[in-house]
């Protein structure tokens, strides 16, 4: 059963230089109980959308429902069944995560009582019970997503949407708030996540959105997107970048299309319909060449490669998104519509 569902939704900004469609005529679904991944290059529209869905936007046309509510007719009662994590910590630094996490009850109407104990119980369950009593500035990057993931449940949504939430964490922070998210999810939490890590969408979502220019351009399972551009991978890393060139040219031989060069000049790659032969007949050729080689092998095409394929350019890592419309002061715009929301 489908619990987000958005059909033709068309937003447009009008900046100096003329009108950006940061929205042109999207279509969504995301069925109760899983987690959907909108994946795009910057200024698709991702951020736009959840803006949407999560009743910050209006969109100027077309129409989006949660859980059979209509977005833009009734705003609040979509409020009370969402929790919402935007990119950037929606949190009060002079008090403390529990002080943090109790005002965001008291905003949803809980009393002081429910919203006390509803705190703690975030606290705890996000592993924060030894910093709870610290004010917010004191803590670590990975602790901030944390406090802002565990204030968008305080009411315990039945759909959460989370905004890039792990941009800016180490390695190890961004494991451990996956596995928060793993755990939501398998208690029933339906899940809206834009990511600009492919890793991320390929780690925890059902289901992946690639959206480019305001709209879905691709949809499937990782492994259907994957399937999309088939066969192997064959990848070479050489000892001298100055051969870089000529076994880009050995590898576009016994490939299908033109070979890759990493930004380094070192790691040079090209699809191959049969992975084991090409792989013999190119570490001939680079043999004869002359070429060395760091290392050499095979691999099965990634999210990375489907990004690149669907969209012409890879995976971005920039805040920016949305053609500009989003920028820092938006950003904290956003921050404050969110509190008054709740």
């Amino acid at each position: 059963m489908t619990i987000i569902e958005a059909r033709g939704l068309t937003k447009i900004y009008k900046t100096k230089t003329g009108a950006v469609h940061a929205l042109d005529g999207l279509d969504l679904s995301v069925p109760r109980g899983t987690v959907k991944a909108l994946l795009g290059p910057n200024g698709a529209g991702k951020t736009t959308a959840v803006k949407v869905l999560t009743t910050l936007v209006k969109p100027d046309r077309g129409t989006a429902h949660i859980d059979g509510i209509d977005v833009a007719a009734a705003p609040k009662e979509v409020r009370r069944i969402i929790g919402v994590a935007g990119q950037y910590a929606a949190v009060d630094e002079n008090l403390t995560g529990f002080e943090n996490l109790e005002m965001v009850g008291r905003l949803y109407h809980l009393g002081a009582k429910t919203a006390r104990r509803r705190a703690q119980e975030l606290i705890d369950q996000f592993e924060l019970t030894e910093a709870g009593n610290r004010p917010v500035k004191g803590f670590s990057g990975g602790m901030r997503r944390r406090i802002d993931l565990a204030g968008a449940l305080v009411i315990n949504p039945k759909i959460l949407f989370l905004d890039e939430p792990t941009t800016g964490l180490d390695p190890r922070s961004r494991l451990a708030l996956w596995g928060v998210i793993k755990n939501l999810v398998a208690e029933g939490t339906t899940l809206l996540l834009t990511t600009q890590y492919l890793e991320e969408a390929d780690q925890l979502s059902d289901d992946i959105a690639v959206i480019d220019g305001g709209r879905v351009i691709a949809e499937g399972t990782a492994d259907e997107l994957k399937a999309q551009i088939g066969g192997h991978r064959v990848v070479v890393t050489l000892v001298d970048e100055a051969d870089a060139g000529t076994a880009s040219g050995i590898l576009a031989r016994h490939g299908e299309g033109e070979a890759q060069v990493s930004g380094d000049g070192r790691v040079v790659e090209v699809p191959v319909t049969d992975g084991p032969r090409a792989l013999q007949y190119v570490l001939a050729d680079l043999g004869e060449a002359n070429i060395q080689l760091h290392d050499v092998g095979m691999r099965r095409p990634t999210l990375d490669d489907v990004f690149l394929k669907l969209t012409g350019r890879k995976a971005e890592t920039d805040d920016d998104d949305d053609g500009g419309a989003d920028t820092g002061a938006g950003s904290r715009r956003d921050k404050t519509e969110l509190e008054n929301a709740k």
